[in-house]
Protein backbone atom coordinates (compact mmCIF):
# COMPACT_ATOMS: atom_id res chain seq x y z
CA UNK A 1 0.00 0.00 0.00
CA UNK A 2 1.33 3.50 -1.09
CA UNK A 3 1.92 6.04 1.18
CA UNK A 4 -1.00 8.40 0.49
CA UNK A 5 -3.12 5.11 0.64
CA UNK A 6 -2.43 5.03 4.42
CA UNK A 7 -2.59 8.17 5.39
CA UNK A 8 -6.39 8.29 3.58
CA UNK A 9 -7.16 5.52 5.52
CA UNK A 10 -6.02 6.69 8.89
CA UNK A 11 -8.32 10.43 7.67
CA UNK A 12 -11.16 7.93 7.38
CA UNK A 13 -10.88 6.26 10.77
CA UNK A 14 -10.27 9.79 12.30
CA UNK A 15 -13.70 10.72 10.46
CA UNK A 16 -15.76 7.65 12.32
CA UNK A 17 -14.09 8.53 15.57
CA UNK A 18 -15.44 11.55 15.55
CA UNK A 19 -18.58 11.06 13.95
CA UNK A 20 -18.91 8.59 16.69
CA UNK A 21 -18.00 11.27 19.10
CA UNK A 22 -20.33 13.56 17.83
CA UNK A 23 -22.85 11.01 18.86
CA UNK A 24 -21.79 10.44 21.85
CA UNK A 25 -21.80 14.47 22.79
CA UNK A 26 -25.47 14.07 21.47
CA UNK A 27 -26.61 11.55 23.46
CA UNK A 28 -25.22 13.43 26.78
CA UNK A 29 -27.25 16.45 26.08
CA UNK A 30 -30.25 14.85 24.56
CA UNK A 31 -32.76 15.39 27.94
CA UNK A 32 -34.64 11.63 27.06
CA UNK A 33 -31.31 10.36 27.84
CA UNK A 34 -30.55 7.95 30.85
CA UNK A 35 -27.24 9.36 31.13
CA UNK A 36 -26.65 12.79 30.95
CA UNK A 37 -23.77 15.45 31.92
CA UNK A 38 -24.06 16.36 35.50
CA UNK A 39 -21.48 18.12 36.30
CA UNK A 40 -19.55 20.28 33.49
CA UNK A 41 -16.92 21.50 35.45
CA UNK A 42 -15.94 17.66 36.88
CA UNK A 43 -17.13 16.01 33.85
CA UNK A 44 -13.58 15.54 31.57
CA UNK A 45 -15.10 13.08 29.39
CA UNK A 46 -17.53 15.71 27.97
CA UNK A 47 -14.73 18.15 27.28
CA UNK A 48 -12.42 16.13 26.29
CA UNK A 49 -15.33 14.92 23.82
CA UNK A 50 -16.00 18.02 22.60
CA UNK A 51 -12.50 19.63 22.43
CA UNK A 52 -11.74 16.75 19.97
CA UNK A 53 -14.52 17.33 17.74
CA UNK A 54 -13.30 21.35 17.55
CA UNK A 55 -9.49 20.33 17.02
CA UNK A 56 -10.84 18.27 14.09
CA UNK A 57 -12.65 21.24 12.83
CA UNK A 58 -9.71 23.42 13.32
CA UNK A 59 -6.76 21.31 12.18
CA UNK A 60 -8.33 19.54 9.43
CA UNK A 61 -5.79 20.39 6.83
CA UNK A 62 -7.61 20.71 3.50
CA UNK A 63 -10.98 22.85 4.26
CA UNK A 64 -12.35 22.91 1.32
CA UNK A 65 -12.35 19.25 1.50
CA UNK A 66 -13.56 19.07 4.84
CA UNK A 67 -15.84 15.76 5.03
CA UNK A 68 -19.42 16.37 4.70
CA UNK A 69 -21.01 13.87 6.62
CA UNK A 70 -18.68 15.39 9.98
CA UNK A 71 -19.89 18.88 8.83
CA UNK A 72 -23.92 17.85 8.77
CA UNK A 73 -22.99 16.23 11.81
CA UNK A 74 -21.20 18.72 13.97
CA UNK A 75 -23.66 21.34 12.55
CA UNK A 76 -26.82 19.22 13.58
CA UNK A 77 -25.09 19.23 16.97
CA UNK A 78 -24.67 22.89 17.44
CA UNK A 79 -28.36 23.47 16.11
CA UNK A 80 -29.65 20.57 19.08
CA UNK A 81 -27.69 22.52 21.44
CA UNK A 82 -29.07 25.42 20.33
CA UNK A 83 -32.75 24.68 20.73
CA UNK A 84 -32.02 22.48 24.06
CA UNK A 85 -30.72 25.49 25.66
CA UNK A 86 -33.69 27.84 24.19
CA UNK A 87 -35.97 24.99 25.75
CA UNK A 88 -33.79 25.29 28.90
CA UNK A 89 -34.43 29.33 29.19
CA UNK A 90 -37.88 28.26 28.94
CA UNK A 91 -37.87 26.41 31.92
CA UNK A 92 -36.13 28.67 33.83
CA UNK A 93 -38.71 31.40 33.18
CA UNK A 94 -41.50 29.01 34.34
CA UNK A 95 -39.28 27.94 37.50
CA UNK A 96 -39.13 31.92 38.18
CA UNK A 97 -42.79 32.30 37.69
CA UNK A 98 -43.21 29.86 39.96
CA UNK A 99 -41.60 30.85 42.72
CA UNK A 100 -42.86 34.25 42.67
CA UNK A 101 -46.33 32.96 42.71
CA UNK A 102 -45.37 30.60 45.69
CA UNK A 103 -43.94 33.48 47.45
CA UNK A 104 -46.86 35.83 46.94
CA UNK A 105 -49.36 32.49 48.10
CA UNK A 106 -47.06 32.29 51.40
CA UNK A 107 -47.69 36.17 51.55
CA UNK A 108 -51.39 35.63 51.55
CA UNK A 109 -51.39 32.36 53.65
CA UNK A 110 -49.39 34.36 56.38
CA UNK A 111 -52.69 36.93 56.41
CA UNK A 112 -54.81 34.83 56.74
CA UNK A 113 -53.43 33.05 59.52
CA UNK A 114 -53.04 36.32 61.17
CA UNK A 115 -56.66 36.73 60.95
CA UNK A 116 -57.65 33.65 62.17
CA UNK A 117 -55.58 33.84 65.02
CA UNK A 118 -57.12 36.85 66.18
CA UNK A 119 -60.11 36.10 65.61
CA UNK A 120 -61.06 39.14 63.21
CA UNK A 121 -64.38 39.87 62.45
CA UNK A 122 -64.56 39.08 58.87
CA UNK A 123 -61.82 35.95 59.30
CA UNK A 124 -64.35 33.56 58.00
CA UNK A 125 -64.87 35.53 55.16
CA UNK A 126 -61.12 35.56 54.34
CA UNK A 127 -61.08 31.34 54.72
CA UNK A 128 -64.08 30.89 52.28
CA UNK A 129 -61.86 33.55 49.49
CA UNK A 130 -58.68 31.58 50.20
CA UNK A 131 -60.27 28.39 48.74
CA UNK A 132 -59.65 29.91 45.52
CA UNK A 133 -55.93 29.65 46.27
CA UNK A 134 -55.63 26.68 48.57
CA UNK A 135 -56.14 23.28 48.73
CA UNK A 136 -58.69 21.85 51.70
CA UNK A 137 -55.89 20.48 53.49
CA UNK A 138 -54.61 24.20 54.13
CA UNK A 139 -58.73 25.22 54.54
CA UNK A 140 -59.84 22.70 57.15
CA UNK A 141 -56.80 23.63 59.52
CA UNK A 142 -57.46 27.58 59.06
CA UNK A 143 -61.09 26.59 60.54
CA UNK A 144 -59.54 24.76 63.35
CA UNK A 145 -57.46 27.54 64.75
CA UNK A 146 -60.40 30.36 63.59
CA UNK A 147 -63.03 28.25 66.13
CA UNK A 148 -60.66 26.86 68.74
CA UNK A 149 -61.32 28.28 71.94
CA UNK A 150 -57.87 28.29 73.20
CA UNK A 151 -54.37 27.44 71.93
CA UNK A 152 -53.32 24.39 73.91
CA UNK A 153 -55.31 21.91 71.93
CA UNK A 154 -54.04 19.50 70.25
CA UNK A 155 -56.01 19.59 67.42
CA UNK A 156 -55.00 23.39 67.29
CA UNK A 157 -50.84 22.59 68.18
CA UNK A 158 -51.52 20.19 64.80
CA UNK A 159 -53.26 22.95 62.92
CA UNK A 160 -50.43 25.66 63.12
CA UNK A 161 -47.19 23.52 62.29
CA UNK A 162 -49.41 22.77 59.48
CA UNK A 163 -49.58 25.82 58.19
CA UNK A 164 -46.25 26.92 58.99
CA UNK A 165 -44.79 24.09 57.82
CA UNK A 166 -46.52 25.18 54.34
CA UNK A 167 -45.82 28.94 54.54
CA UNK A 168 -42.00 27.40 54.86
CA UNK A 169 -41.92 25.07 51.70
CA UNK A 170 -43.73 28.21 49.56
CA UNK A 171 -41.26 30.38 50.90
CA UNK A 172 -38.17 28.39 50.64
CA UNK A 173 -39.05 26.45 46.77
CA UNK A 174 -36.47 23.62 47.76
CA UNK A 175 -37.62 22.23 44.58
CA UNK A 176 -37.58 24.60 42.35
CA UNK A 177 -33.79 25.26 43.36
CA UNK A 178 -33.11 21.77 42.81
CA UNK A 179 -34.66 22.10 39.39
CA UNK A 180 -32.62 25.07 38.89
CA UNK A 181 -29.46 23.73 39.70
CA UNK A 182 -30.06 20.68 37.20
CA UNK A 183 -31.08 23.04 34.65
CA UNK A 184 -28.23 25.49 35.35
CA UNK A 185 -25.47 22.33 34.67
CA UNK A 186 -27.21 20.98 31.77
CA UNK A 187 -27.19 25.15 30.14
CA UNK A 188 -23.59 24.82 30.51
CA UNK A 189 -22.82 21.61 28.93
CA UNK A 190 -24.95 23.31 25.87
CA UNK A 191 -23.07 26.79 25.57
CA UNK A 192 -19.98 24.68 25.80
CA UNK A 193 -20.51 23.08 22.76
CA UNK A 194 -22.38 26.69 21.18
CA UNK A 195 -19.40 28.44 21.65
CA UNK A 196 -16.30 25.33 20.76
CA UNK A 197 -17.99 23.70 17.99
CA UNK A 198 -20.08 26.28 16.86
CA UNK A 199 -16.74 29.16 16.91
CA UNK A 200 -14.68 26.25 15.00
CA UNK A 201 -17.35 25.68 12.12
CA UNK A 202 -17.46 29.37 11.05
CA UNK A 203 -13.54 28.70 9.43
CA UNK A 204 -15.32 25.27 7.47
CA UNK A 205 -17.10 26.38 4.04
CA UNK A 206 -20.29 24.33 3.63
CA UNK A 207 -19.57 21.10 1.51
CA UNK A 208 -20.47 20.63 -2.15
CA UNK A 209 -22.83 17.85 -0.82
CA UNK A 210 -24.63 20.53 1.69
CA UNK A 211 -24.88 23.07 -1.10
CA UNK A 212 -26.45 20.96 -3.16
CA UNK A 213 -29.27 20.16 -1.42
CA UNK A 214 -29.69 24.18 -0.43
CA UNK A 215 -29.84 24.20 -4.14
CA UNK A 216 -32.38 21.39 -4.85
CA UNK A 217 -35.04 22.97 -1.53
CA UNK A 218 -34.89 26.73 -3.25
CA UNK A 219 -37.94 27.18 -5.57
CA UNK A 220 -36.75 26.58 -9.13
CA UNK A 221 -36.68 29.86 -10.22
CA UNK A 222 -34.72 31.06 -13.52
CA UNK A 223 -31.64 33.11 -12.38
CA UNK A 224 -28.85 34.62 -14.15
CA UNK A 225 -25.55 33.04 -13.30
CA UNK A 226 -24.11 36.07 -11.45
CA UNK A 227 -26.90 35.64 -8.80
CA UNK A 228 -26.36 31.72 -9.08
CA UNK A 229 -22.59 32.55 -8.04
CA UNK A 230 -23.58 35.11 -5.54
CA UNK A 231 -26.22 31.90 -4.22
CA UNK A 232 -23.48 30.04 -3.75
CA UNK A 233 -21.39 31.86 -2.00
CA UNK A 234 -23.78 32.53 0.89
CA UNK A 235 -24.25 28.91 1.04
CA UNK A 236 -21.10 28.22 1.69
CA UNK A 237 -20.43 30.05 5.12
CA UNK A 238 -21.81 28.92 8.65
CA UNK A 239 -22.54 32.76 9.47
CA UNK A 240 -24.92 32.74 5.90
CA UNK A 241 -26.86 30.41 7.19
CA UNK A 242 -29.86 31.23 9.16
CA UNK A 243 -26.99 31.44 12.40
CA UNK A 244 -27.48 28.90 14.90
CA UNK A 245 -24.19 31.19 16.24
CA UNK A 246 -26.50 34.39 16.25
CA UNK A 247 -29.55 32.44 17.91
CA UNK A 248 -26.93 30.85 20.89
CA UNK A 249 -25.67 34.09 21.67
CA UNK A 250 -28.91 36.09 21.51
CA UNK A 251 -31.63 33.20 23.19
CA UNK A 252 -32.00 35.36 26.28
CA UNK A 253 -28.71 33.92 28.07
CA UNK A 254 -27.83 37.23 30.01
CA UNK A 255 -31.92 36.72 31.58
CA UNK A 256 -31.14 33.44 32.25
CA UNK A 257 -28.74 33.91 34.09
CA UNK A 258 -29.60 36.36 35.90
CA UNK A 259 -33.03 34.79 36.55
CA UNK A 260 -31.02 31.83 37.87
CA UNK A 261 -29.01 34.31 40.77
CA UNK A 262 -32.51 35.82 41.64
CA UNK A 263 -32.94 32.50 43.42
CA UNK A 264 -29.44 32.15 45.53
CA UNK A 265 -27.53 30.21 42.53
CA UNK A 266 -24.61 31.64 41.73
CA UNK A 267 -23.28 31.71 38.97
CA UNK A 268 -20.01 32.20 37.28
CA UNK A 269 -20.18 33.98 33.56
CA UNK A 270 -16.80 33.00 32.87
CA UNK A 271 -18.40 29.05 33.67
CA UNK A 272 -21.16 29.10 32.30
CA UNK A 273 -20.04 31.05 28.56
CA UNK A 274 -16.77 28.94 27.96
CA UNK A 275 -14.85 31.05 25.71
CA UNK A 276 -12.63 27.68 24.58
CA UNK A 277 -8.77 28.17 24.51
CA UNK A 278 -7.45 30.41 21.71
CA UNK A 279 -11.05 32.03 20.90
CA UNK A 280 -10.79 35.15 19.20
CA UNK A 281 -13.21 37.39 21.23
CA UNK A 282 -13.39 39.68 18.87
CA UNK A 283 -16.08 37.51 17.09
CA UNK A 284 -17.78 36.94 20.09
Amino acid sequence: MSKSGIVNVRMVITEEKILMNIDKVQKLINPKSKKQIVQLEDDTYFKDLVESIKTYLIEYPKKKNFPASVYKAAYGLVEFATNQFEENTKKIEELIRQREQNIALAGKLKEVLEAVENKEKDWKDQVKEAEESFSEDIIEPLNIIGKAKGTKSQNYQDAMKLIHARINNLEANLHIEIDMERIEDRSKALSYIGIEVADALKSIPTPVEEVQEQVIEEPKEEVTEAEQVEQYNQATTFEAKPSLWQRFKNSKFVRAIKAITRIRIVLDYSDALPEGRGENTQNQ
